[in-house]
């Protein structure tokens, strides 16, 4: 949309055009039957038209490229280009020609004019041509102010403005959800974090996505789980040709894990944490590219208490009645000292092998201890490990701990028979 100041005649011209892809020519097909009226009179006037396909005239696609003829759409993460023309319309050489070109958004004024130099002078029929870019980051109401300043040959300084009013849409849609993992299928304690993005496409075109990445924080590594193993390489989960068609949604799935410095302070991953940051690369028709990154990604760790107990080894399947091993980790999740003092007591299922009432001795802030411990289970099936207590001595504080993890009980004998 242009705005144009109060009207006065100047030497010079300006004008202004947005550069973006051209679109394919469309025109709208006549045709009739042999036996009507018109005869064959359509066919041949649409064999004789240029801007249809030789061979197949009834196609609304034509060969032709048409240029844009206004500003169009301009969606949030595409770069503006814009063609900026001063010409020089009258019959006298005009001086000190300068030309600038700001974009005024909702919160900022940039200048988008390749050089603050003014131009000696500018003869009659000849012009002064500048393309800007600008890649666009923020949605709503941008106006390109164009502004033309000169000098006459009777010293006369003379000066106007052109204002061009577009609109920045928003092309995706991005949601995110996050799902903390403190086990793994083998329960054993694990960190990971599970990151689901889905991307929906709200605008009226379709989209190949060229790229859609997950740039992790320091504090984690990051494995992208949207492609499936197939030979040497992996294929996308999406298919080879990866378009996403308007309102069409996608899910993409990272695992995000800790890293091992930072894995084994308890007090680092607390509270409100930074995961990183999407990356999406895009192309709409005949390859405009647009790029969004998201802002910093942030979740709530999930909470602990003051204590973490967690298993780092426990066997798959066991025997009826048999003593086996298990590995507790105990970590320190406060930010105080504490004496620790162990109790395990059986349950209906599980029955724990040794004292009772150990002492474990101090642990520091954010320290842990690792615990082998030995039990028996006198029930067959899936058996919940159940029955430990720790007490904090300074405070007088008990922490219990039941369905800690499961494990398959067998009976060994049915096996053998």
């Amino acid at each position: 949309m242009e705005v144009n100041q109060a009207k006065q005649e100047h030497l010079l011209a300006l004008k202004v055009m947005r550069l973006t892809k051209p679109t394919l020519f469309t025109n709208m097909p006549v045709t009739c039957e042999d036996r009507d009226l018109p005869g064959d009179l359509f066919s041949q006037l649409m064999r004789t038209d240029p801007s249809t396909i030789k061979g197949a005239e009834a196609l609304m696609l034509g060969e032709m490229l048409t240029l844009p003829q206004n500003f169009g759409n301009i969606f949030l993460g595409e770069t503006f280009s814009c063609y900026i023309s001063v010409h020089n319309d009258s019959t006298k050489v005009v001086k000190d020609i300068l030309v600038k070109a700001d974009l005024q958004t909702s919160s900022q004024r940039l200048s988008l004019s390749a050089s603050n130099s003014a131009v000696t002078e500018l003869k009659p029929e000849c012009c002064i041509d500048d393309v800007i870019h600008h890649e666009v980051k923020e949605i709503g109401t941008h106006i390109l102010v164009c502004a033309v300043s000169y000098t006459t040959q009777f010293g006369e300084k003379l000066y106007f403005r052109k204002f061009f009013k577009f609109q920045v849409l928003k092309p995706l849609d991005v949601k995110t959800k996050f799902y903390n993992a403190e086990v793994s299928l083998s329960w054993r304690m694990t960190d990971e974090v599970f990151l689901e993005a889905q991307i929906q496409n709200i605008t009226t075109s379709p989209m190949f996505m060229e790229k859609v990445s997950l740039e992790p924080s320091i504090m984690y590594n990051v494995t992208e789980l949207n492609t499936v193993e197939s030979g040497e390489e992996g294929e996308s989960t999406f298919g080879k040709m990866s378009y996403l068609q308007p309102m069409d949604t996608r899910q993409y799935l990272y695992c995000l894990k800790p890293k091992p410095e930072y894995a084994e302070k308890a007090g680092v991953i607390k509270g409100v944490t930074v995961i990183g940051k999407l990356d999406i690369v895009w192309k709409t028709n005949l390859g405009e590219r647009g790029r969004l990154q998201t802002s910093q990604l942030q979740r709530m760790a999930p909470g602990y208490g003051d204590i973490r107990l967690s298993l780092e080894m426990i066997p798959d399947t066991v025997n009826l009645e048999e003593p086996f091993d298990i590995i507790c980790k105990i970590t320190n999740c406060s930010e105080r000292t504490m004496d620790l003092v162990l109790e395990m007591c059986n349950t209906r299922s599980v029955h724990w092998c040794g004292v009772s009432g150990r002492q474990l001795g101090k642990v520091g802030p954010s320290a842990f201890l690792s615990l082998p411990l030995k039990l028996l289970s006198s029930v067959q099936g899936l058996q919940s490990i159940s029955g430990l207590r720790l007490t904090d001595t300074f405070l007088k504080r008990t922490y219990e701990y039941d369905d800690i993890a499961q494990v398959c009980v067998v009976c060994p004998f049915m096996n053998e028979s």
